[in-house]
């Protein structure tokens, strides 16, 4: 018997679909063990909880094979990339719904689950990414059902971990637009202050209003390459991404031999994805391992120190709020009286975090950091 080539697609669609708990293949990685983002903890459901492997199969088998070979092939391809290249929406209808066991099951539901998340309970969990053509559509009769169109929303309910609090390290500004790095000291730690650039008319140019923010890529107490000014909605930041358009750090020539630093920096791989949007701006962490993010909008506004938040792989957090973040600039607020552009400063460590119960207690110590500042006017 002859295979047809939608055959062959459908198995190896089949063949990549997402681990689950219990069957030796899961990834610890992308699941993570629990943390500030992942609010409720849930188990990833078993085998017997959403019915057979062999019903999972045939039902997934019968979807797959009415879908056209076009469009089996996108999904193909961002599946075994994932989410590494870039891959066409998969439009299908959005109420059309699917039993498995004793459960039902919407179609997107269904195949989020296959692809990516095992443990995915409903849609609401999810956050569709500004590059879908569904993004910001509300009950559309075709809705795409890529799975790395989507992330996870980090939930913010439950208390963060205590090692996450620590005392606010605030920066100084420059004395004047040509001054070098200054520094600020904290605790007894010196380091050089990020928003003392020698390029900082990025930052200081008042009548250039086309930049919504720009990002400084630091290793340690080092900045690596100039500014980077960002003017699209959105913006990949990556080492290594097989189609990567945007701020590749691997590009970025650096004289840092620290061991530390060179296997982080293997580690950061796709990175992450920064997106201005209605309500804010979301970081999205597309790679393999947590990113952490420190941001005074996502705190207590009466809340005298910060906290970092742990990010696992596949899910999105809104790390910067401009309404809220004018509303923190409060007369008796000694950090924002030194240095108003530091509520509007968002700071991303990739893989390692810092913190009081982590031996870096400031992100100057951080083998591979980010510092997003976006401009207020």
């Amino acid at each position: 018997m002859f295979r047809t080539k939608r055959t062959g697609l459908v198995r190896r669609l089949w063949r990549s679909r997402a681990p689950v708990e219990g069957d030796g293949e899961t990834d610890t990685r992308t699941h993570g063990s629990g943390g500030c983002c992942m609010g409720k903890s849930t188990k990833v459901a078993g085998k017997t909880s959403a019915g057979t492997e062999a019903e999972l199969k045939a039902l997934t088998h019968s979807i797959l094979k009415k879908i056209k070979e076009k469009q089996l092939e996108g999904l193909l391809q961002a599946v075994e990339s994932k989410g590494g290249a870039r891959s066409p929406c998969l439009l299908l209808p959005s109420k059309v719904d699917t039993k498995l066991g004793q459960q039902s099951y919407s179609l997107p539901l269904l195949l989020y689950k296959v692809f990516r998340w095992p443990d995915l309970r409903h849609c609401s969990e999810l956050k569709r990414l500004s590059c879908c053509e569904s993004y910001g559509k509300i009950n559309p009769e075709l809705v795409c059902c890529n799975p790395h169109h989507m992330s996870r929303l980090c939930e913010l309910e439950s208390p963060p971990p205590p090692y996450s609090r620590y005392p606010m390290d605030f920066l100084k500004p420059p004395d004047s637009p040509d001054s070098g790095p200054s520094s600020t000291e904290t605790e007894g730690t010196t380091y050089s202050a990020p928003v003392g650039l020698s390029d900082s008319q990025a930052l200081q140019d008042s009548s250039d209003r086309s930049h919504w923010c720009v990002v400084a890529y630091w290793e340690e107490k080092t900045r690596v390459g100039r500014l980077y000014s960002v003017q699209e909605p959105s913006l990949d930041i990556f080492y290594d991404l097989p189609q990567g358009n945007g701020f590749c750090l691997g590009q970025l020539s650096s004289d840092n031999k620290s061991p530390l630093v060179q296997m982080v920096r293997t580690k950061i791989g796709y990175g992450i994805q920064l997106s201005r949007e209605p309500d804010g701006v979301w970081v999205y962490n597309r790679s393999c391992y947590p990113i952490f993010i420190k941001s005074a909008t996502l705190d207590n506004p009466d809340s005298r120190t910060l906290l970092v938040h742990k990010v696992f792989p596949g899910f999105s957090i809104k790390a910067f709020d401009f309404e809220k973040a004018d509303s923190l600039q409060r007369p008796n607020d000694h950090e924002f009286t030194q240095q108003p552009r530091t509520g509007f400063t968002v700071q991303i460590s990739f893989v390692k975090g810092w913190g009081q119960c982590y031996t870096r207690q400031f992100i100057s110590s951080c083998p591979c950091w980010l510092e997003v500042i976006f401009n207020n006017r």
